[in-house]
């Protein structure tokens, strides 16, 4: 296993929850849950790729999915909200662009906006204090934040060195059982990530095209 996965408890195996995509299982979400908020790193499925989550004040979760993603301090980290509303806590958003993402979302898309007092410093990008927020179609994502009461950082569950987003949660399993307290298992996730599109410029920019069509965003906006 590459050097990059060694955590410092080696003997330490992470939980594994089977939970129904559709209908999932209140216990279980219940103990997920409790495993977030004591400072554990999740793997959970989205309505896109795995992703890798944690509480979202919590810094040294986040310094962890930090170290597991090989990422900077110039790295947009994405809150994943329960709907519009929540999002509009945490991002400045103009009543055109609310209208806009409303038409759109929930979906498998990332927003980068300008983030508000709400959002954790540490979250922030360092220098353009921008922060990306999703608004997911997924039953076990948003059972997850019904029951967690906040938005959950997230960061797309792409490894270094990989192309692409696993998709297998017991390859996930295998590969991150020694580095994350839990993975979440929802069947098979999309080879492909959330679209990304940044709009806290002047003008729309595609950061990364994924499962979302960008076209309404760059057009409209």
């Amino acid at each position: 296993m590459n050097s990059l996965w060694r955590y410092e408890q080696d003997d330490y195996v992470s939980q594994f929850f089977q939970i129904h995509p559709e209908n999932p299982q209140p216990r279980l979400i219940k103990q997920a849950v409790e495993i977030i908020r004591k400072g554990g790193v999740v793997v959970y499925p989205t309505d896109s790729a795995y992703a890798l989550g944690c509480q979202i004040g919590n810094k040294a979760a986040i310094e962890r999915v930090r170290k597991l993603r090989g990422l900077d301090k110039t790295h947009n980290f994405t809150l994943m909200c329960c709907d519009m509303s929540q999002l509009g806590l945490y991002a400045k958003v103009d009543t055109g662009t609310f209208r806009l993402l409303k038409a759109h979302v929930p979906g498998p898309y990332t927003f980068i906006l300008n983030g508000t007092r709400e959002v954790p410093r540490l979250l922030l990008h360092e220098k353009r204090r921008t922060i990306g927020l999703r608004v997911p179609r997924h039953e076990i994502t948003l059972a997850l934040l019904a029951e967690l009461g906040e938005p959950l950082m997230s960061v797309s569950l792409i490894l270094p060195g990989d192309d692409e987003p696993m998709v297998d949660p017991y390859e996930i399993r295998e590969r991150l059982e020694h580095h994350v307290d839990l993975v979440i298992d929802g069947g098979f996730g999309d080879l492909k990530a959330s679209t990304i599109i940044d709009l806290s410029g002047d003008e729309p920019e595609l950061i990364r095209e994924g499962c979302g069509d960008p076209t309404p965003f760059l057009v409209n906006a």
